[in-house]
């Protein structure tokens, strides 16, 4: 996955993104745009990182953030191992930076920003995260754009995407109300 994130110096939140509560503040202005880059070369590659309080995570199987926003008290889990494929910074205008992140799986770009704004010794939450990247879907090439939401427009973008996707689609039996009806599968349609 791919993703572009903005992040803000000098403010924490709880729940690590501009939806929380500012939960500690300092300042941010010595950070250059080399100390943020140099930053970046450690979270990159096979990491271990802590998962947010405020995520789907689920503890006797609720999301935590649920308990969190029930108030109440949830430990964090422990840190875990993630990749990032690559880091880099995009756009640096304190006190926001953009960076670019290519990661796998179970990675929150939250945490991220959070342990970013830690190891420049000031705090940082992200402010704005877009996912750009999704297996072989783009948003510069796969996404549809409102002028552009016809029904031919849809089912050509339909028609592409659907080409990307591996093997054939599977072909489920609807079910019936009615016990001894037959079931009608999408090919009879």
């Amino acid at each position: 996955m791919k993703y572009t994130a903005i992040g803000l110096l000098g403010k924490a939140t709880d729940t690590l993104d501009a939806t929380g509560k500012v939960t500690e503040e300092k300042p941010y202005d010595q950070i250059t745009k080399g100390d943020l880059e140099n930053v970046l070369q450690k979270f990159t590659g096979d990491i271990m990182q802590v998962p947010p309080l405020y995520s789907a995570l689920k503890k006797d199987g609720e999301r935590l953030s649920t308990l969190m926003k029930r108030g109440e008290a949830v430990e964090a889990k422990p840190a875990r191992p993630v990749r990032v494929y690559s880091l880099s910074l995009q756009q640096f205008q304190p006190p926001l930076f953009t960076l670019d992140v290519e990661c796998g799986g179970g990675f929150y770009v939250r945490s991220l920003v959070s342990d970013i704004g830690k190891e420049l010794s000031t705090c940082a939450t992200m402010q704005e995260l877009t996912r750009t990247k999704h297996g072989p879907f783009t948003l510069e090439e796969h996404a549809l754009y409102e002028d552009k939401w016809t029904i031919d427009e849809i089912a050509r973008s339909l028609e592409h995407c659907t080409s990307l996707l591996p093997g054939e689609p599977s072909h489920k039996k609807l079910k019936t109300e009615h016990p001894g009806e037959t079931a009608v599968s999408c090919e009879d349609k």
